[in-house]
Formats: structure tokens, sequence, C-alpha cells
């Protein structure tokens, strides 16, 4: 939905299951006319869409794409952003470190985000801009050589390059957002600010990347980095790195006692990779690839009764604190406080718990739909506490 200051605000329909446009376009008519007509029955509705390789190749078709703008129209929604982070299957199977593949190094990564920016060129609003989200590179585990990294970047100037070509065609201000993500190639603030500068180095004077290539700033995920929204976020400001998009999201922190940990395995999953980083009181980080690695490695140790740990699995955002389980939302309202003084900074707000299939059964008492709108009504007091509400 349209929000003061030319903010756009949608949730992210990878909450969704579905992989063919069929499955997508038929989640969207059940699922999300249902949340428009809970949060906004009156006014133009966001859909911030998740779009994997096989539904894209689908939505390429003209008559395909035409049916779902009518769609659109009919319904009084719009799109401005699509989710091109998940390549191929979401839900239900395993997906854990697969889901950065493939990555940046790969020709079929640039194709398919080339493939996902004409769909959006066609069907974003006049006058709205377009952004697509993507893979923070690759995962560590996945780059053993620099040359790969030097590859990837490759890739991404000539999608770069087709986002200027795109952008000048149609008239639409597009950009690639790349989300940084415990354990990938870009972790930290640091590291992509570093990233940049390399991208840069590759093309000197070459002003086409900072319009079109910007950063996906996922609460959740800077924030189990025990990173500081404000300075991270003024960081890439003044680094002139566009925020291409924020991701609202909040993660688990927990306190590693023998009950919590105990507890924590209704969390452990077999689909997702839920990234851990402890810190001890010394401020020292242990990071660990998936929370069932971190419980099996503590069943073995006394009780870090001082640490944190800071868990990557995406939470309701109006999730309240438990006994046992604490949230990362100070992050996320830090970071709608820095927005609040720099609403020019980025246009494109979504809410993404993508996780709502594999949560504990005291977290999914209410549908799917309930959840969202829960959700909305969270953010929507916070954005309009802070002058940011829907206009």
């Amino acid at each position: 939905m349209k929000l003061a200051h030319g903010l756009h605000l949608a949730y992210c329909t990878n909450i969704h299951r579905g992989e063919t446009w069929e499955q997508t376009f038929d989640n969207l008519k059940r699922h999300s006319l249902a949340v428009k007509e809970r949060v906004a029955p009156n006014r133009s509705y966001a859909i911030g869409l998740r779009l994997g390789a096989a539904s894209a190749r689908e939505l390429c078709d003209a008559k395909v794409r035409t049916d779902f703008q009518r769609w659109l129209e009919r319904n009084d929604c719009y799109v401005f952003t699509i989710n091109g982070f998940p390549y191929g299957q979401f839900h239900g199977t395993r997906v854990k470190e697969q889901v950065y593949a493939p990555d940046w190094t790969s020709p079929e990564r640039l194709e398919y985000t080339q493939q996902l920016f004409d769909i959006l060129a066609e069907i974003v609003p006049e006058g709205v801009a377009g952004s697509v989200s993507t893979v923070p590179v690759s995962f560590k585990e996945f780059m053993k050589e620099p040359r790969q990294e030097a590859t990837a970047r490759a890739n991404l100037w000539r999608c770069v390059e087709h986002l200027e070509k795109l952008s000048r065609r149609t008239g639409r201000d597009l950009h690639l957002g790349l989300e940084p993500e415990p354990l990938c190639h870009l972790e930290t603030t640091p590291e992509t600010v570093a990233f940049f500068e390399r991208m840069r180095a590759d093309r000197p004077g070459d002003l086409r990347l900072e319009p079109h290539l910007g950063v996906n700033y996922d609460c959740c995920h800077l924030a189990v980095e025990f990173e500081s929204a404000t300075t991270s976020l003024e960081k890439l400001r003044t680094e002139h790195i566009r925020l291409s998009k924020l991701h609202l999201s909040s993660a688990l922190r927990i306190q590693p006692t023998p009950q919590v940990r105990q507890a924590l395995h209704g969390f452990a999953d077999d689909t997702y990779l839920h990234q851990v980083i402890a810190r001890d009181v010394h401020g020292k980080l242990t990071r660990y690839k998936d929370l069932p690695e971190a419980l099996a490695l503590h069943n073995h140790l006394p009780p870090a009764l001082d640490d944190e740990w800071r868990i990557h699995f995406h939470v309701p955002l109006h999730c309240q604190p438990t006994e046992l389980f604490a949230t990362t939302t100070d992050h996320l309202t830090q970071t709608l406080d820095w927005l609040k003084g720099h609403s020019k900074a980025c246009s494109h707000l979504e809410m993404e718990t993508y996780t709502w299939e594999v949560m504990p059964a005291e977290l999914k008492r209410r549908t799917v739909v309930e959840q969202l709108v829960g959700e909305y009504e969270w953010c929507l007091k916070e954005l309009g506490q802070r002058g940011l509400g829907p206009v």
C-alpha cells in the first residue's frame, strides 16, 4: 500500500507454497485478496511478489502477463517488488544452503534475474520504482577461489547493464538489491561495503552502478549479526550504496539455558537453514551453520548462561516475548526510527515472515491470513507513530 513520503509497503508472498505460475496466482487470489479486504479494502494494495524460475518463465508469456495485469487493475492491486532470492522450490522440501544456488557465479542466476526485471518493467505502475531482491552473491562455503567472486562481479555488472538499458527504454527506475545474510559471502555491513568497493574498482567512473545495484536490508539478518541498525544504515548511506528495499523482519533471541535449548528443538526444522550467532560476555562472536548443529554441540558443554544467541528464524512481527524466547524487534524499530529521519533513502518496505509452515504450533494458532493481518496491524501502527503511515 502507499504510505507517506512515497513509501510502499507489502508482505512477501514467499510465505505461500507454490512454484508454478498457476499456484502462485491462486495464492494471490485466495490469500492476498483476503488480506487486502482486511487491511486495505478501499485503497490500492501493493503485492510483494515471489517468483521462482519456473513461474517467471511462464509469466514471460505476453498473454499470461496481460491476464495478470488486468487482474491487478480489477482488484486495485499493484506490484512494486519481486523476491528473486529462491530460484527453485522453496516450501515442502529440504532447502537449507541450496537456497543460494544457483548463485551469482552462474549464468542461470543472471538470466533468471534479468527475466524478473523484464516482467517487472511491464507491470510496475508508472512513476513507481521496481526492485528485485537477490542472494548475497553466494554462500561462503560455495566460494572456494578468488576467481569465483570475480565471475560474480562480472555477472552483476552484466545485470546492471541490462537494467540501465531496460530503464532507459521503459522510463522505469529499476534496481537490484543484494541481501546480506549470516554465513553468506555478503554477511555483514563491512563485508558489503568492501564488495561494492571492488565492484566500483572493476569499472572506475561507471555511474550505472549506484542507481541499479544496492542492498536489500533484512532486519532479521543484520540483527542476528549483532549489528546496530542505525550504524549499518548510515554506513550504507554515506558510502552511496542504494537501499533497494527494507525487509521488515525479526529474529529469535535467547539465552541458551538447558530449558531454552530443549525448547529450541521446536524451531530446528528440516527445510530451512537457521544460522546461529552466539555472543559471549566479552563480545566474542561464534557462528554455527544451523540450529541443530549449535544445539548438538552445546549438549556436551556446560550452560553458558551469560551468552546470547541470535537465530535466523523469521518470527511474526507482532510476536511477544515469552519466558523462554525474545526477539530482535528492537533492531526493526531502530530501522524504522532511522527511516523516519531519512524517508527518501528507501521507498520499498516488505514484511517477510516466510517460515509459516515450519513454525512451532504455539506460533500457528492463527490462519496464515490472520497472521498476515496481525503483521500489518503491528507494522502500520509503528509506521504511523513515526509519521510514515498510509496516505
